[in-house]
């Protein structure tokens, strides 16, 4: 079963047709619909989009060209500063900060973007998480139970789009939005997702883990369950109004009412990170995550030559 798992996942890899996405090249398309066509937009600034250029500079058959990612870090710009004390190339959602780490192990590799800046996108993520924290430290907008131990903003679920009275003050509340602080496209409407601090547990485990076990140990009945955390929570909204999803507790706030495996699946990928490097030390030995990180310039730690025979399948599976 695996093993066809490995099978399918590397012809499909090989089938993609990463320049058709080269609508505004080089930089590549964020989407495509069949009726309306490209988006009007690509894949630029800092986020998630880094596992994007990656693979498609790993292809083996239809890769983009160098110049792609060269690119792609000349929008990183106005992304650049400090915020909440810390210097870093910043996104305000944390999952911009998780997702391709989950799957590469960024320690000790650097590209010319991080080499002219001293320090590679592992000591980013750390710094981001630190800014976070640093922000609900501060809170600026003077939400409930914001503070040292109960932080975390990312894309999650919320009570509801409105616009609504909080302490004499209009706010504005979302329902399924992303959320974030940071120096720029910051939101943030008092909802806390805990697979924000929980997924950054490699980056920061001094602060993370006192975080995850604060929102367990003091609000656990209302936000865990089951699966683990339930995907957000709001103790500032507390409005009898309908909801786009989730329910109120009485006494606590809005709390959503599912778990969402983009938001669950990496606390249970970083954790083994944190743990033992599983997943990055597997993804080191693909042979198409090592040609689009050398193909992007990475250089350093774990990317020198593989000793002879160590090598593995398309998959990066022993």
């Amino acid at each position: 079963g695996e093993r066809e798992i490995r099978h399918l996942a590397d012809v499909l890899y090989r089938r993609v047709q990463w320049p058709w996405m080269q609508v505004r090249p080089p930089l590549i398309a964020m989407g495509w619909y069949p009726k309306e066509g490209y988006l009007p937009y690509d894949w630029e600034g800092y986020n998630e989009g880094m596992l994007v250029y990656i693979l498609a500079l790993g292809s083996p058959t239809e890769g983009v060209g160098d110049n792609a990612w060269s690119a792609w870090t000349k929008t990183y710009e106005r992304s650049w500063g400090t915020f909440e004390h810390e210097q870093y190339l910043g996104f305000a959602p944390q999952f911009g900060h998780q997702y391709s780490h989950v799957w590469i192990d960024f320690r000790g590799i650097q590209d010319a973007y991080m080499r002219a800046h001293g320090f590679d996108y592992f000591e980013n993520s750390r710094r981001a998480t630190y800014a976070q924290r640093g922000y609900a430290i501060t809170n600026p907008m003077q939400w409930k139970l914001y503070g040292a131990n109960i932080w975390g903003l990312t894309a999650s679920d919320g009570p509801q789009g409105a616009n609504l009275d909080y302490d004499g003050n209009l706010r504005e509340f979302h329902h399924y939005s992303a959320r974030g602080a940071g120096i720029s496209d910051a939101f943030d409407d008092g909802t806390i997702a805990p697979t924000a601090a929980a997924a950054s547990l490699p980056f920061a485990p001094e602060i993370v883990i006192p975080a995850v076990e604060e929102m367990h140990d003091l609000y656990g009945k209302e936000i865990y369950s089951k699966y683990g955390f339930l995907d957000a929570f709001n103790p500032s909204f507390s409005y009898d109004i309908p909801l786009k999803t989730g329910h109120l507790v009485p006494d606590f706030g809005w709390v959503a009412s599912d778990y969402l495996a983009i938001d669950q699946g990496p606390i249970i990928a970083m954790i083994e990170n944190y743990r033992n490097g599983f997943v990055g030390k597997v993804m080191r030995r693909n042979p198409y995550i090592r040609r689009g990180l050398v193909r992007a310039g990475f250089t350093g730690g774990w990317l020198e030559p593989i000793e002879a025979g160590s090598d593995s399948t398309a998959a990066g599976q022993p």
